[in-house]
């Protein structure tokens, strides 16, 4: 679907709409300050094309369509070929009459395609002298740029050396990581700077900063290598015959970074077909990437195609911008809330103006922790830019501080919890109230009875609600204490009701050591974590005699993690005796407690110190050794399986579950509407697996669950 642009009126309006764009544009490229979001400047640059194409003859020479993105910016470093922007296309129509109007200028069909994800980051030019780095320039206005030569050394992918000694010309983008973007800003605020906007404006300002009392890390991808006037002849030769696709592997071969290295590849295809499959790819992986995108660059890949398109004054007519929907709008945060969740943590979510992302409205966002309100130096009143992508939970970036307009406030923090009144620890990043789980028990035994912790059916928050006001559970072991009597005293309960719930709390008894230190809810584990702790240590004797040192050995408990996980089964003693007085299990089906350690430090006994289970989870299971990852709805003898009841099979038979697909994931079981992590496992080239063929490797662990 075509994105929507602005409606311009008449002559004054398109005046003023191309006076915004250039404003616009220009605090982009310089200091990457614009008013506008990326979305916003493309809806006002379509409005103002559409304009020109009924008025041509009102068209303003400022006006940004004629120019190369960026071109009211100055530089005083020609380039040796124009450094041109793209056009854009938003949908498979606008593409495939692109591709149309591509074939009619070469005289035929192309050839052959080429695929690469849309960087969302500054252009820049990188000139080699014999393989040395000797110069970075900014795109400018296309046809001469900024020399930004003082950034040499502070981007990584940009080697100081190539692998060879030749004399050439790379382009590419410069981009902030997410983990770089969050390190610049905690630099950049703790030498009272404000923090940055977003990725690609920290990107922008950090390139051209010259004197700084600090230095932050920036990524380069390149797309371009060309020669320069003095690179050998033969080299230059070379060069110009060379399709994209074969330039861009010459350019990983000198070691200079491209998309060659990320989940998102440059590919070639043959036909439209095939580049809007890979469009849908790339978009669907859009959401797990460590650097931003705005979109896919497809390109006649053959040099020869290319010649023969020719360019325009602003962009060649060989390539385009397939735009993706913006993950990114600017919109005004109104309020925060403070709410305490079932452990008792208090976390603070943004209130914002109603804004549209990727087709969602967006009135919420999470701000993690006080001290990521403070860190990012956000009051009330401000802009702020959100960034959401794919099902990922809104999230602040930070505020748009040459925005403000000296009416923001200051958030307040609570000063005790804002759901009891009792004090809070502020002791930790996270802050907690004093009473922790009683002080929103309804929270934390609803969720002790979920699916995928104790399995209590009938006992649903309603239910909860009326036994805690009712004043018969004070804590999870006192649901094991009910008695019919007191059940058939509540309101809406009859005996058929009462003794199935009864039934369902014996039951519960039953379930593995797992499931009920899940449903404990223990700080910094949850569902996959309470599994390995359990299968590590056996029972929960031994998971009460771990130190911090034994904590650790669980696999993905690290130094930080294990001194809290430790000190908060301290805090729960009280309530797990109780749990052991009412009989409900403390044992782990199948597993092995970990070997016991001798004077010299090596495990003794025949096992294997690691917790390792008899019921497939040893060296004999079908799944030994493989890291797993579900994905989409499970069919067959899998679909009333829950994600959680999948994780703990994947485990019995010997494998390891996880949420994400990388280079170490072993498989991927792929049910119906399996998006980014199917896309993603085709990239990688991790094997797939239907739901039948998962449930016939594993069909000797099934009956258990």
């Amino acid at each position: 679907m075509t994105t929507p642009f602005a409606v311009i009126v008449d002559a004054a309006a398109y005046a003023q709409a191309v006076e915004d764009a250039v404003k616009a544009s220009a605090a982009y490229y310089t200091g990457g300050t614009s008013a506008l979001d990326d979305d916003a400047y493309d809806r006002l640059v379509r409005g103002i094309a559409a304009w020109e194409s009924e008025h041509p003859e009102q068209t303003l020479p400022e006006s940004p369509t004629g120019k190369v993105a960026g071109g009211a910016v100055e530089g005083d470093v020609p380039h040796t070929v124009e450094m041109l922007s793209l056009d854009n296309v938003f949908s498979p129509e606008e593409f495939t009459a692109w591709t149309a109007s591509l074939a009619r200028r070469i005289g035929h069909d192309t050839e052959r395609f080429s695929v690469e994800p849309k960087l969302d980051g500054l252009a820049i030019a990188a000139r080699y002298t014999r393989g040395r780095l000797t110069r970075l320039i900014t795109r400018g206005d296309g046809r001469a740029g900024e020399d930004v030569s003082h950034a040499i050394g502070t981007v990584e992918g940009l080697p100081a050396e190539l692998a060879e000694p030749v004399t050439v010309e790379v382009r590419g983008e410069v981009l902030m990581t997410s983990a770089q973007f969050e390190y610049a800003n905690e630099v950049r605020t703790s030498h009272g700077g404000a923090p940055f906007a977003n990725p690609r404006g920290a990107s922008a300002g950090t390139l051209r900063a010259k004197e700084r009392a600090y230095t932050v890390p920036m990524t380069f991808f390149g797309y371009g290598l060309l020669p320069l006037a003095d690179t050998e002849t033969a080299l230059a030769d070379r060069l110009g015959g060379l399709a994209h696709s074969e330039l861009m592997t010459l350019a990983g071969e000198l070691g200079v970074n491209t998309t060659a290295t990320t989940a998102v590849p440059g590919v070639t295809a043959d036909t439209v077909e095939q580049v809007l499959a890979r469009v849908t790819e790339i978009a669907a992986l859009r959401a797990e990437l460590p650097f931003g995108i705005d979109g896919i660059v497809i390109k006649a890949d053959l040099a020869a195609d290319q010649r023969t398109a020719g360019s325009g004054s602003r962009a060649p007519r060989w390539a385009i911008a397939y735009k993706l929907p913006a993950v990114e709008k600017i919109t005004r945060l109104l309020e925060v809330e403070w709410n305490v969740g079932r452990t008792g943590i208090i976390a603070p979510r943004a209130v914002l103006e109603p804004v549209e992302i990727d087709g969602a409205t967006i009135t919420y966002a999470t701000l993690h922790n006080p001290g990521d309100i403070t860190r990012r130096d956000l009051r009330l009143g401000d802009h702020v830019m959100v960034h959401r992508a794919g099902d990922v939970i809104p999230r602040i970036e930070a505020p748009v501080a040459h925005l403000r307009t000296g009416d923001e406030q200051l958030i307040v923090f609570p000063e005790v919890c804002p759901r009891c009144g009792s004090a809070i620890d502020t002791s930790e990043q996270r802050w907690r109230c004093e009473n922790g789980r009683n002080c929103h028990l309804v929270a934390a035994l609803s969720y002790a009875a979920g699916r995928d912790q104790l399995d209590i059916e009938g006992l649903g928050h309603t239910r909860v609600v009326q036994l805690v006001e009712a004043g018969l559970v004070a804590d999870l072991a006192d649901l094991f204490a009910l008695t019919r009597d007191q059940l058939l005293a509540l309101e809406r309960m009859g005996e058929t009701s009462t003794d199935n719930l009864l039934a369902a709390l014996d039951a519960a008894k039953a379930q593995p050591l797992s499931r009920v230190l899940c449903a404990l809810g223990v700080r910094g584990t949850g569902r996959s974590m309470s599994r390995r702790i359990a299968r590590h240590f056996a029972t929960m004797d031994n998971i009460r005699a771990a130190d911090t040192e034994a904590m650790r050995q669980v696999e993905g408990i690290g130094t930080e993690k294990a001194p809290s996980i430790v000190a908060e089964l301290v805090e729960l003693a009280p309530l797990v005796d109780k749990l052991v007085a009412a009989g409900v299990n403390m044992t782990e089906p199948g597993a092995t407690p970990p070997a016991p350690v001798t004077d010299d430090g090596s495990a003794s006994g025949s096992g294997s110190g690691s917790g390792s289970t008899d019921e497939g989870a040893s060296e004999g299971g079908p799944l030994a050794g493989m890291t797993v990852v579900v994905t989409g709805a499970m069919t067959g003898a899998l679909e009333k399986l829950s994600r959680n009841q999948m994780n703990e099979l994947i485990e019995r038979a010997g494998g390891r579950s996880s949420s994400s697909v990388s280079k170490k994931t072993t498989l991927v079981v792929a049910g119906e509407g399996a998006g980014s992590k199917r896309a993603k496992a085709e990239t990688l080239g991790v094997r797939l697996a239907t739901p039948d063929e998962f449930a016939a490797l594993v069909a000797d662990h099934l009956d258990p669950l």
